[in-house]
């Protein structure tokens, strides 16, 4: 069955999907589990084994994970600035697209905001509220029906933080940093916290958190409940439902 043929019979984009993975203990969880549950085949691309950045043409999706570095380490990851690139084109092409943490800031730098380091870090299990935008959107919002209340359980994990880009929709923010979630035309979306998380995934993260950060399992079970429908709900918007 040729690609065309598939698509007409499905309706479904017969390409898979690819996930970014910038380091071993950062991997997709609740992400790779909503995709195969729901069907879409996927493929891991980890920079941190040299596994070259796909084309555009060859994309289903794309998903770019965290990582602690820097958007603006490019001389130690040159992969970075592909990786943007990569980004601004699978926006514009109109793929359904999804940065969280350092995915979302690569996000937000290739469609030309600012990439800035905060006062201070914003670690832990913990919450984002959502803004009038992003209450009335599809993917986050509870007025679409689904979920409940104005704030989404998360965990988060950054010091660097993010403007908003040209003509995207602000959906979500913490006191702390005003800019935690957007959207980029109708299914591209980057989210600085983290709500893939299962406790599977937490435990590969703790060695790694600093010291006295506590990921509790009552939060990270309410993590995994909500994260598991917003991102049921992001796969269903980017397959048509």
């Amino acid at each position: 069955m040729t690609e065309p043929d598939a698509f007409a019979r499905t309706g479904r984009d017969p390409r898979p999907w690819v996930i970014v993975q910038h380091v071993p203990h950062e991997g997709p969880g609740l992400i790779g589990e909503v995709l195969s549950a729901s069907g879409h085949a996927y493929e891991m691309v980890c920079t941190y084994l040299g596994h070259p950045l796909p084309d555009v043409a060859e994309l289903g999706g794309l998903v770019v994970l965290g990582g602690p570095m820097s958007v603006h380490d490019a001389d130690q990851f040159p992969w970075l600035a592909d990786e943007r690139r990569l980004l601004a084109t699978s926006t514009a092409a109109g793929l359904p697209v999804l940065g969280v943490c350092l995915g979302a800031q690569q996000m937000a730098a290739a469609l030309g905001a600012d990439v800035t380091t905060g006062d201070h870090a914003e670690i832990g299990v913990g919450a984002v509220t959502l803004t009038a935008s992003g209450r009335r959107d599809r993917v986050l919002g509870p007025e679409y029906g689904g979920l409940a209340g104005t704030d989404i359980p998360c965990v988060h994990w950054h010091h660097d933080t993010f403007g908003l880009p040209p003509e995207s929709v602000h959906l979500a923010a913490t006191r702390t940093y005003p800019h935690q979630a957007f959207r980029a035309g109708a299914r591209a979306y980057g989210l600085q916290f983290h709500i893939e998380v299962t406790a599977a995934l937490a435990d590969e993260w703790r060695q790694y958190l600093p010291d006295g950060v506590v990921l509790d399992v009552t939060g990270l079970s309410r993590v995994e409940t909500t994260g598991r429908r917003i991102l049921q709900r992001f796969v269903d918007l980017a397959a048509g439902s």
